[in-house]
């Protein structure tokens, strides 16, 4: 990092030392590069070196300059508000759903599973035939009497004025004749499926139930049953929140898992759930005038984010543009070829922070309409856009604070770091990843944290963070000394290597960078040879020079410095 800023400066100081010898001063008093390339017009080079000050120039020096009022930063402000209010009142519609569904999937586990408690460790597991029959039993019973059972408003299913029955479906292998006393078996690995239905008129009784239905499991080519139904049901908790409530359809499913033939099957509820719009409403003194005023104000944001990214895109397009003319004049008039850091100058990275954080807030809110308007459920894509696009926004207003020199500190060390940061991460990463393999294959079979690659990554990342540590040493002293040996020498070593050494030499990476960004703030050096041509310009945003400066376009500047440069030849 020293060696990069050393080479930069020494660089600009070479440029400004040249630069000294050949300034004159100008009829009105401004100081002017001595022109190497014959015959061209000063007063292009001049124009130039404005125009790019004016372009690097804060809101507040350029309303001073042109007196161009700052709608890019008024417009960001605004976004700001509207954006944070949306995605509050998304938020708090999100958490009433999601609360929802998850409190009548635990009213499904309490109702259908049989002797279901609260957190149960290892989940619900059957291990005997009787229970695996009474429990498929109890299911059916339940689901049949569920409108004398249950204290919400459920309610089953109808198409075309007939109830959507409860499916029960086994899955097993075609054929198979095991025989584990004679360690042989015979097996057809194709899989059957077996299905009856049972609609919720029928009146039925525990302990005949097996007879009329014909029910059978033959459990050593068994792999699954599946138990399907469908309830309805309406969310009347956001009535308090001025919102109309909305219509839930429960497409519950109950698994008897049998794919591990361990001896043990375990059963799990899941549901999928449709949000649809209640076909017949009344709720007094509320009409539908709530849902108009959130899909304007929806309209509004998707309008002042539109209008914020064509600005922003603009601006983008002027840099590039910019770009070009200053690498096409420091050709011609140096003959030297621009660095990419200095290019890179010219691409504004806020305002590529803005474009992706607009593009996002318009996708969420277009598909916040969809939920509104109830064509579609997808509030976790929809959470996603809002909540990133949210983040960036937020993120963006540390631009504005850069604008004073002691704030701007973070954002130069920031910017400054970031390669060597990645570079540095990329081989940390590989070390990571070794650790994270062998962890998985050497102690995934003895401890929960190392069981799947992703808890691997997750445990790692958590010691590194010195989080959990005496839990993971604990949780391996009840098995072989040789797997508890290895264990606590690939803890020593994980923990040793990158707390004491990664760790310390990423923070000494950082703390490096920022003393140099502080080293030349003091110094007040330039730090490129763009900022040394810019630095030439003496003229201030208040001094008028920049309202009448309507500098020539590109195509006149390139024919000036081809010009130029074929005389000079």
């Amino acid at each position: 990092m020293h060696n990069y800023f050393d080479s930069v400066m020494e660089e600009s100081e070479s440029l400004l030392a040249a630069r000294s010898e050949e300034r004159r001063p100008n009829s009105n008093g401004h100081c002017r590069w001595g022109l190497r390339a014959p015959n061209m017009d000063p007063r292009v080079v001049e124009d130039l070196r404005r125009r790019l000050k004016y372009f690097f120039m804060n809101p507040c020096q350029k309303y001073k300059a042109r007196g161009r009022k700052p709608w890019k930063l008024m417009l960001q402000i605004l976004k700001i508000v509207i954006i944070t209010v949306q995605l509050v009142s998304f938020g708090l519609s999100n958490e009433m759903m999601v609360t929802f569904k998850d409190e009548n999937l635990m009213t499904f586990r309490h109702l259908f599973l049989k002797g279901y408690k609260d957190h149960q460790l290892g989940g619900h597991v059957l291990y005997t035939k009787a229970d695996v029959y009474d429990h498929i039993y109890y299911v059916i019973d339940r689901y049949i009497q569920l409108q004398n059972l249950t204290v919400g408003n459920l309610a089953y299913e109808r198409t075309d004025g007939e109830y959507t029955p409860l499916i029960v479906c086994q899955e097993f292998y075609r054929n198979s004749n095991i025989d584990p006393g004679n360690e042989t078996f015979d097996i057809d690995p194709h899989i059957n499926t077996d299905c009856f239905s049972i609609y919720p008129v029928q009146s039925l009784d525990n302990s005949s139930l097996s007879t009329p239905l014909n029910f059978s499991l033959d459990f050593r080519r068994l792999l699954s049953v599946n138990v399907y139904f469908t309830l309805k049901t309406i969310n009347l908790q956001t009535v308090r929140h001025h919102e109309l409530p909305d219509c839930y359809v429960f497409h519950v499913v109950i698994i008897f898992d049998n794919h591990a033939h361990s001896g043990s099957i375990k059963v799990a509820v899941g549901n999928d759930v449709t949000i649809n719009e209640c076909r017949d409403w009344n709720v007094e003194g509320t009409s539908g005038k709530n849902d108009y005023w959130l899909l304007f104000f929806d309209s509004a944001v998707i309008l002042a984010c539109f209008t914020s990214l064509i600005l922003c895109l603009r601006s983008v397009i002027n840099g590039i543009q910019l770009q070009f003319e200053f690498n096409t004049f420091f050709h011609a008039y140096y003959n030297k070829i621009v660095t990419m850091s200095d290019r890179m100058e010219f691409v504004n990275g806020w305002y590529i922070l803005i474009i992706v954080s607009d593009t996002l807030t318009i996708a969420g809110s277009a598909f916040k309409i969809g939920i509104q308007m109830k064509f579609m459920t997808s509030y976790d894509v929809c959470s996603i856009l809002l909540g990133t696009a949210t983040m960036l926004v937020w993120v963006g207003v540390l631009r504005y604070l850069g604008l004073f020199k002691k704030y701007n500190i973070l954002i130069l060390t920031l910017r400054a770091a970031f390669p060597n940061v990645i570079r540095f991460c990329c081989c940390a990463a590989m070390i990571y990843l070794g650790y994270c393999f062998c962890g998985w294959i050497v102690l995934g079979p003895y401890h929960d944290k190392f069981r799947t690659l992703g808890k691997v990554t997750e445990c790692l990342f958590s010691l590194i963070n010195g989080d959990d540590m005496y839990a993971t040493f604990m949780k391996m002293r009840n098995n072989g000394y040789m797997v508890w040996l290895f264990s606590r020498l690939y803890l020593y070593s994980f923990i040793s290597l990158f707390i004491y050494m990664v760790l310390s030499l990423f923070i000494a990476l950082i703390t490096d960078t920022y003393e140099t960004i502080k080293h030349l703030q003091q110094e007040k050096v330039p730090v490129s040879q763009l900022q040394a041509f810019i630095a030439e310009c003496r003229d201030e945003p208040d001094s008028g020079r920049y309202k009448t400066d309507e500098g020539p376009g590109p195509c006149c500047l390139f024919s000036c410095f081809c010009c130029g440069c074929r005389k000079k030849m």
